[in-house]
């Protein structure tokens, strides 16, 4: 292996940890909801789906965008998790238990959408850059897999110690982190 490629790998590595840190922080707040083992693998898998799609398209696109499309896509997510937020919160206060969120068919689009769109941006740097494109989305896909399972399953395990608090916590967090991409990014 040439050293340019295993620089490349690390930059690469580094780039994805970064934007799968987002999906390990927002599913620190989903976890909270009770989901089974079989819906967190489904989910991981999903958001890391987008996390290969949404660089790839980035790259495809990559210098044709203005910079206001990349930021409107983060405004959109910033927005998409604010409404998921508000929503635990809403259900967990007021609502009756069958009304909670659940990331299940359109809701988990758009909390993988809600999570990924950051890497989009990335993409078309990188699409300008001449980034190796299959390197690049695999390891951006893995890497956010694993960090989502991970989020989720201590998101579970916090939800376990902290009960009904755990879910309004985690509500709370996904706010947060919306009001973050909207105000912050």
């Amino acid at each position: 292996m040439s050293s340019s490629l295993i620089n490349e790998l690390i930059t690469l590595s580094i780039m994805g940890s970064a934007l799968g840190l987002d999906a390990f922080s927002v599913g620190l707040g989903m976890g909270v909801i009770q989901l089974k083992f079989k819906q967190i693998i489904h989910i991981g898998i999903v958001i890391g789906l987008f996390h290969v799609i949404m660089p790839l398209l980035g790259m495809i696109i990559g210098y044709e965008l203005s910079e206001n499309l990349g930021r409107f896509a983060v405004l959109l997510g910033g927005l998409l998790l604010m409404g998921i937020g508000f929503h635990m919160i809403y259900s967990t206060l007021f609502g009756k238990e069958e009304n909670k969120y659940s990331p299940t068919g359109v809701g988990l689009l758009l909390f993988a959408f809600s999570v990924s769109v950051d890497s989009f941006s990335v993409g078309i740097s990188l699409g300008t850059f001449g980034a190796k494109t299959w390197l690049t989305i695999l390891l951006f896909g893995i890497i956010s897999t694993i960090l989502t399972w991970a989020g989720l399953l201590l998101g579970r395990r916090v939800e376990q110690e902290l009960g009904k608090f755990g879910e309004l916590l985690g509500g709370s967090f996904l706010l947060i982190f919306g009001i973050k991409l909207l105000f912050f990014s």
